[in-house]
């Protein structure tokens, strides 16, 4: 039986190394994309013990040579492309740079595939973000899309584009839009993860207070380790298509503060709000349904927010020096 070959762009976030993960197990040989191979932070690979198991190439996704050489090379039968200016904060002050990767970077792929093997399996991490604001929830895979960040803009972009390579040339093609799904790999800048460390920071007496921005708007939070499980069930798939992952709840990112501060038996008082954190525009509330992820590919989630938190507080709690 011939070992399947997996690439995988953006290696080194959390969804890269739990999907690296997976894939190993399944049987897989990875190749892992990172812009440099000098500076890329592989911790999660160390992490989850499968850094050997990852073949590292540096890959410069806005150069399709590139991208051609090592499609060439490898020849995989599936590639995740996770890699993107993923922070929506951030998108605001590099708008423009933000639209150029996330965009550009996709229709690289997509013609790279085109040119060299039609047969490539491509799955695109798309953003519940491109929905924005939305006229009714829950979220479906058919919702209008109104984006209200450039983060979100290029996001919606790089989706349409997947949709017309797949319906324009007949290839494989996914789009996975995860809604905020989080792991102890998650990177510090965004909210849950720097509630949890910065709450045992202050619990430890290693700082005052918790600063935060807008805490009156409401997420739909889910589990890292087992979304990636879905992106690999939209691979497996017989047709390609489009799969919203999501809990189907959202919660109020004030609740999520105080419950982890109750876990820590931390007073109510010691967060902050900063108004230089409050975005220029912003979600107030977004929820999905991941019905048809349910059932057409039989994944499987039911874990609510609290109990996420308490997985990830818990790992944090392991993980963090004294």
């Amino acid at each position: 039986m011939t070992t399947k070959t997996a690439i995988i762009t953006g290696i080194s976030g959390q969804d890269g190394a739990y999907l690296a993960a997976l894939l190993y197990k399944k049987g897989y040989r990875i190749v892992g994309f990172v812009r440099s191979s000098g500076n890329t932070d592989l911790r999660g690979l160390d992490y989850l013990n499968i850094r050997d198991q990852v073949i590292i190439e540096e890959c410069d996704l806005l150069d399709i040579s590139q991208i051609i050489k090592l499609l060439s090379q490898y020849k995989p039968s599936e590639i995740y492309n996770l890699a993107a200016q993923s922070s929506v904060s951030l998108s605001f002050k590099q708008p423009i740079g933000t639209f150029h990767f996330n965009t550009i970077s996709v229709y690289n792929l997509l013609e790279a595939i085109k040119l060299i093997d039609r047969n490539i399996k491509f799955y695109q991490a798309s953003s519940s973000e491109m929905y924005g604001k939305v006229n009714s929830l829950p979220i479906t895979e058919d919702s209008v899309l109104h984006p209200v960040s450039p983060y979100a803009i290029s996001k919606a972009s790089a989706h349409w584009t997947c949709i017309h390579y797949r319906e324009s040339y007949n290839l494989f093609v996914c789009c996975g839009i995860l809604f905020n799904h989080e792991s102890y790999l998650r990177n510090p800048n965004f909210f849950v993860k720097k509630i949890i460390r910065e709450s045992i920071k202050i619990s430890r007496g290693e700082l005052d207070k918790l600063l935060v921005g807008n805490i009156d708007i409401s997420r739909d939070f889910g589990y890292a380790p087992l979304y990636v499980e879905g992106m690999y069930l939209m691979m497996q798939s017989d047709k390609a298509a489009d799969y919203i992952l999501c809990s189907g709840k959202s919660a109020k990112l004030r609740t999520i503060i105080e419950y982890i501060f109750q876990k820590l038996s931390i007073d109510k008082n010691r967060y902050q709000i900063s108004n230089e954190l409050y975005r220029p525009n912003d979600i107030e509330d977004i929820f999905g349904d991941s019905s048809k992820a349910k059932q057409l590919l039989s994944w499987d989630y039911s874990l609510g927010v609290e109990e996420m938190l308490d997985l990830l507080l818990a790992e944090e709690l392991k993980n963090t020096h004294l």
